[in-house]
């Protein structure tokens, strides 16, 4: 058997002479690129700003430092927000939170300077922020700070039928 080496294995040579694919548009790359800690949030056009919708965003593992020990503090964020005429984008959202890793904040403030940024980006209709900080010294903090735009009403909450859980609804001779 005759062995071949890989250099004399060559790929087919193309005959036909097609236009090369056009490039895909793509979003132009932002000025601070979303890899690093970050200050700068990034917006984008609320695509239903005639309507009243809530966003939340989860923010699970959000760290900074006790101020006056250097000890790491960890929270989980919660924010709800109706937006107006901008929406928060969320790769820049986790980066501005990552931010805060190595810096001292007291609680209640890093709380209310990130509904302060949120604010002065976004200008929403609403925007509550709830910080629910682990224990520190055997004692829980949750801080929660709101942001209500001026003359901006809630709708009426829809009251729906709660639903049975199943073993419940089942024990009903409800049809599953």
């Amino acid at each position: 058997m005759a062995q071949t080496s890989r250099s004399a294995i060559k790929a087919p040579q193309a005959t036909s002479k097609a236009t090369p694919n056009p490039t895909p548009k793509q979003r132009p790359m932002p000025p601070n690129p979303p890899t690093a800690p970050s200050k700068e949030l990034h917006v984008f056009p609320n695509p239903a700003p005639e309507r009243d919708y809530l966003i939340q965003f989860v923010v699970p593992e959000f760290t900074c430092n006790c101020p006056l020990t250097g000890q790491p503090d960890f929270a989980h964020f919660t924010i709800d927000m109706i937006a107006n005429q901008r929406c928060v984008e969320l790769k820049s959202l986790k980066m501005y939170f990552w931010s805060f890793r190595n810096e001292g904040a007291f609680h209640e403030k890093v709380t209310n300077d990130i509904l302060d940024h949120i604010v002065a980006v976004c200008d929403p209709r609403f925007v509550r922020i709830t910080a629910k900080w682990f224990v520190r010294g055997g004692i829980y903090t949750n801080v929660v700070a709101e942001h209500r735009r001026k003359g901006w009403q809630p709708q009426a909450t829809s009251m729906l039928p709660a639903l049975l859980p199943l073993a419940v609804a089942g024990s009903a001779g409800m049809p599953f």
